[in-house]
């Protein structure tokens, strides 16, 4: 048999499976038990937060359920499997054309053949041309009664006001990294491996959001054959910068030494590591200083694991909240501006001095503004 990708393998079946998106579950399962389904819903949201997937537990709920309230389920397999007569998806990216949207329309005037409703499942619907939603107007403002349509999409903005005007919106947020971190947690066990906590944590957080794309990361680790998942093998897989290294360099621009931070900037470089990627990983890494310096280390803010957090604890003593901010946006600034230098190696280094000596330039604009203050003059400008 054909290897089944994680995202598809452990795809939600059910509403209670449903992870991160739990208030529409629970309004869905409502609107079924008090008669109350609508006609056209439009779920919106990122890729990879659970719309399709969702859209099929509600068909299923819908056409797989018989009259004592048990599943039939070669009806609830073929709806999950996409692949059921009355529960009909289409991919608006390809099936884009007003003769498209023609043919959904004079099908969907037939009677579901197993089913309670006649379901259509149209992902990307934001791809339709202008001619094709036209023609999805009038049999969305009047269907007949056994049809529900459901429209995902990740671009509601392109949906036309009149269309949207006719659904149920459901704003399908973006999944919480510590959500994603217990269900990846899950099922690294189910797979018969051992991960460390960060690892867990690292990949959650680079899913940003998305359960799909941090299952896809997941498979990948999976596929290097390791019982155990690393950290150190997610940096290698993905070719982020080592995490020592980046440790080294926060430490050299805590203690302000401007050489020991080149040379520990130029070791990443080394191994590959963009100015951009550094930089970026450097404001990330700013940004948790800064939250643990301004709220705690406790703090919901903060998504690592337990270890990291005592880590960054001890290290924010070391920087004060507004040094930080200018380093989160000194970081963000030169990251941008190096993408159209012809010299980036020389942005950043330049970049990482400027890092490394921000306290004592910090302290320099307060003497002076202290000075001007007690004089009443402005600062001496050269």
């Amino acid at each position: 048999m054909a290897y089944q990708v994680l995202a598809r393998r452990y795809r939600s079946r059910a509403f209670d499976e449903v992870v991160g998106q739990e208030p529409i579950a629970r309004t869905l399962q409502t609107a079924i038990k008090t008669n109350r389904v609508a006609h056209a819903y439009l779920f919106t949201g990122t890729r990879g937060v659970g719309k399709t997937s969702m859209a099929r537990i509600f068909a299923k709920a819908l056409n797989a359920i018989d009259d004592k309230g048990k599943e039939i389920k070669d009806v609830a397999d073929a709806i999950m499997r996409g692949q059921d007569v009355d529960v009909i998806e289409i991919d608006a990216a390809s099936n884009n054309s007003v003769e498209e949207a023609r043919n959904l329309i004079s099908n969907s005037v037939l009677s579901p053949m197993r089913g309670r409703k006649k379901v259509y499942i149209i992902d990307e619907v934001h791809m339709l041309s202008n001619a094709a939603f036209n023609a999805l107007l009038k049999t969305m403002e009047e269907p007949p009664e056994h049809v529900v349509f459901i429209l995902c999409t990740t671009e509601t903005h392109k949906v036309p006001a009149t269309i949207q005007s006719r659904c149920q919106r459901f704003d399908f947020r973006n999944i919480a990294t510590n959500e994603i971190g217990k269900h990846l947690e899950d099922l690294v066990k189910t797979e018969g491996h051992t991960a460390e906590p960060e690892l867990i944590h690292q990949v959650a957080r680079l899913g940003a959001g998305s359960m799909r794309d941090a299952l896809s990361l997941l498979d990948r680790l999976l596929a290097a054959g390791e019982k155990k998942l690393t950290l150190r093998l997610l940096e290698e897989l993905l070719g982020l910068p080592d995490r020592k290294l980046i440790d080294d360099l926060v430490d050299a621009l805590a203690s302000g030494d401007a050489g020991t931070s080149l040379k520990s900037a130029d070791a990443l470089s080394r191994r590959g590591v963009s100015p951009e990627q550094m930089l970026a990983t450097l404001a990330d890494r700013f940004r948790d200083l800064m939250v643990v310096s301004t709220c705690g280390v406790e703090t919901d803010l903060l998504e690592v694991s337990d270890e990291a957090r005592k880590e960054l604890a001890a290290s924010a003593r070391r920087f004060d909240a507004p040094a930080l901010t200018h380093m989160i946006a000194l970081c963000d600034t030169v990251a941008r501006t190096t993408k159209l230098s012809a010299s980036p190696r020389a942005m950043l280094d330049a970049a990482v001095v400027r890092l490394a000596m921000s306290e004592k330039i910090a302290d320099v604009a307060s003497l002076l503004a202290g000075a001007s203050a007690r004089n009443g003059k402005s600062p001496v400008k050269k």
